[in-house]
């Protein structure tokens, strides 16, 4: 029987470091099935969903503390299971991009929140702005609006929030 397994490894960015990991999980049998990484600031983030047969799993998760030393990273797992949502979702991707200011990221999510609409993925990132110099903020998001929900509603009621917020922002169907 497959388990699955999310990891999350956070440590020093350098060269190899995606190719150590995958080698670990490798020699283990283990399948990468979906992973995203980044490097912030001066570190390495990786986040993982692995799969495998019950003794693989179980043979990688006692060994953590070994591969953290071997990798110099931070290791956190946790088992998991297939999401099931009997809900019917249609994907929509959202965009904003403004003069960075906190609470940005807050006001976006809180409205999706607030909705029961789940966010998917979601990537942020700063910049300066080309003439100015002004430090920028872009979000990029993807989301599942429940089927029962007006698309055009909701594209109404978040162009009014960003209209509030100064944020140029958009709401589409994900194609």
């Amino acid at each position: 029987m497959n388990k699955q397994l999310v990891i999350t490894a956070l440590g020093k960015d350098r060269p190899g470091i995606v190719g150590a990991l995958s080698e670990a999980l490798s020699v283990r049998k283990l399948n990468i099935e979906d992973s995203r990484m980044s490097v912030l600031g001066g570190e390495f983030a990786i986040l993982m969903l692995v799969s495998g047969g019950d003794a693989a799993i179980d043979e990688f998760i006692n060994g953590i503390e070994a591969l953290e030393g071997k990798l110099d990273m931070k290791l956190l797992v946790k088992l998991t299971e297939a999401q099931e949502d009997s809900r019917v979702l249609i994907p929509c991707s959202v965009e904003v991009v403004s003069i960075d200011h906190p609470g940005i990221v807050q006001d976006i999510t809180g409205f999706f929140s607030r909705r029961e609409i789940n966010i998917v993925k979601m990537d942020t990132s700063c910049y300066p702005a080309a003439h100015t110099g002004a430090t920028m903020f872009a979000l990029q998001m993807t989301i599942g609006v429940p089927a029962e929900q007006s698309i055009a509603g909701l594209r109404e009621d978040f162009a009014g929030l960003c209209d509030e917020m100064n944020l140029d922002a958009s709401l589409n169907l994900t194609k």
